[in-house]
């Protein structure tokens, strides 16, 4: 297999439980047992001889490739790995990794964390190519100390308006405004950009990782990765093996084997059928981030009546309104003014579950890469292969447009990158390797759903002032669009300090010596504004 030039991925597995899969078998015999709790122990004896030893062996793995093979994978589910993991790119991250449900990581933030020069993945290039990439990401290095230097002025008067006092000793703050410049210059970092995180996952996650490692966008070092993962667990526990299956071949793949039967004489010229997209889709945003596309007309009549079915009453004993206002209030509904979510364990707030909306959003690759965590509004990202065009198609931050030098450097960055990716094709790099040297700004077209109940979270914590600015816009856009088709539920679609306020929880502003300067519990929507 290729191997990357750049330091190869770090993989060590650095908890896990005992004997996992034991473990699954265990739980499975627990479910048939009338002695009780089925044990590891009683799976396979740690004591008597190797033959009896053996038998027990035999016999676990049979039902493990029975259960297996009938699609009956909820015990692997209890065994649970934290991997940690370097040497990885932000857009393997973005591409595999979080592009799922089931998983948890904590990873370097490029936010608060200065990017270190020459810490990027390189892929398997020669030549003139290998040269062209490593020119490219130092021109977006460059660019991005170029932009932390630059933005500073406007971050500081910024900064120092909403913090008068500090302003008044502001070196104790410079190191909080240069944090505030950083998170804007990342957007001209290459994806290649490494990583470093903990990630947890469930053997079943990890057996899925491996059988889908071989799928569009980084199919190279997802299974360099995955692999290394792969052996860490067989080290730990060999018996994974019993059920180990190998990864589907990227031509194997649905998407593979669709892309390479649309042929130019069926489909027309590929980049024409790209840009014919872009238009759509940027059309139908009509100049949002994000645009509600798709919402039952019965919404509040839904949820009204799944809360009345909570406490057993009838319509003319809790109206509608009553009805939402007592699942969605703070002042009503005391689980919304803790901070610890507890939204899914309360019979009241479940009721939530039942609305649904769609939307339809473009996003940064950075700021994608923070709106997936929320893992229960998953999105249809695209392969990104179908949507790029050769001209720089990226998403500009308020804060770099306001500033003419800053838009300058910001401009000549996406103008190289794609220039780079450009040259690499014409030497016949492939898309996958070329995309590496996509800057943190390229657009991300991409359908959302979600349920009221995990909307309702997410909008609490990203309408907050400390969220990522992008991922703040896109959800004061849907927020405010669904205070007009169910204006009972959106009203109270807002961020954590109000929500508290109305709780009467105090202190109103969770967020301690984070507090983000403003006084936004005192806000309306419609209001809302910053650069910063």
């Amino acid at each position: 297999m290729l191997k990357f030039l750049s330091p190869e991925p770090e993989v060590i597995l650095t908890n896990a439980f005992a004997r996992p899969f034991d473990n699954a078998v265990a739980t499975a015999r627990t479910c048939y047992s009338g002695a009780g709790i089925v044990t590891e122990e009683k799976v396979v004896p740690s004591a008597g001889g190797e033959e009896a030893r053996r038998k027990k062996e035999d016999a676990r793995d049979r039902l493990a490739q029975h259960l297996y093979k009938a699609g009956h994978h909820t015990t692997l589910q209890h065994g649970t790995f934290q991997f940690s993991l370097a040497n990885v790119s932000r857009h393997f991250i973005w591409s595999f990794l979080h592009s799922h449900p089931f998983y948890n990581s904590e990873q370097v933030s490029q936010r608060y964390v200065t990017v270190k020069e020459g810490s990027y993945a390189v892929p398997p290039l020669s030549g003139e190519a290998l040269s062209v990439y490593h020119d490219t990401v130092a021109h977006l290095e460059g660019a991005y100390r170029r932009l932390c230097e630059t933005l500073i002025p406007l971050v500081s008067s910024e900064y120092f308006g909403r913090f008068p006092a500090r302003g008044r000793r502001p070196e104790p703050w410079r190191k909080e405004v240069q944090k505030k410049a950083q998170e804007t210059a990342r957007y001209v970092l290459p994806v290649a950009t490494f990583a470093y995180l903990y990630h947890t996952v469930s053997g079943l996650t990890l057996l899925r990782y491996w059988r889908t490692c071989g799928q569009f966008d980084t199919p190279l070092e997802q299974r360099l990765v995955v692999q290394k993962m792969v052996e860490r667990l067989l080290e730990h526990d060999p018996a994974y093996r019993a059920i180990l299956e190998e990864p589907i071949p990227e031509e194997d793949t649905t998407e593979f084997r669709f892309l390479s039967a649309s042929t130019s004489a069926a489909n027309g010229n590929g980049e024409g059928r790209r840009r014919d997209f872009v238009r759509g889709f940027d059309a139908k945003l009509a100049g949002r981030t994000s645009v509600m596309v798709g919402w039952p007309e019965e919404n509040e009549a839904i949820l009204a009546e799944a809360v009345r079915e909570v406490f057993g009453l009838t319509n003319d004993r809790l109206a509608d309104g009553d009805a939402i206002a007592l699942a969605m209030d703070p002042s009503r509904n005391s689980y919304l003014g803790e901070t610890l979510n507890t939204t899914t364990h309360s019979k009241l707030t479940r009721a939530l579950f039942h609305p649904h909306y769609t939307f339809r959003k473009r996003l940064s690759h950075t700021a994608d890469s923070q709106n997936q965590r929320h893992r229960m509004t998953p999105g249809s990202r695209p392969i990104l292969a179908t949507h790029l065009t050769d001209e720089p198609d990226f998403v500009m931050p308020p804060l770099v447009a306001q500033d003419e030098a800053a838009r300058g450097v910001y401009l000549e960055a996406m103008e190289r990158a794609w220039a780079g990716i450009g040259r690499l094709r014409s030497l016949g790099v492939s898309d996958e390797t070329a995309h590496y040297l996509l800057p943190n700004a390229v657009a991300i077209r991409f359908t959302e759903s979600t349920d009221l109940l995990n909307l309702r979270h997410k909008l609490a914590m990203r309408l907050c002032y400390n969220a990522q600015e992008e991922i703040w816009r896109a959800s004061l856009d849907e927020a405010m669009q669904i205070r007009e088709v169910n204006p009972r539920i959106g009203a109270f679609l807002l961020p954590p300090c109000t929500l508290r306020l109305i709780a009467k929880t105090t202190p109103v502003c969770p967020e301690g010596q984070r507090y983000c300067g403003e006084r936004v519990w005192t806000y309306q929507l419609e209001d809302y504004r910053r650069l910063i």
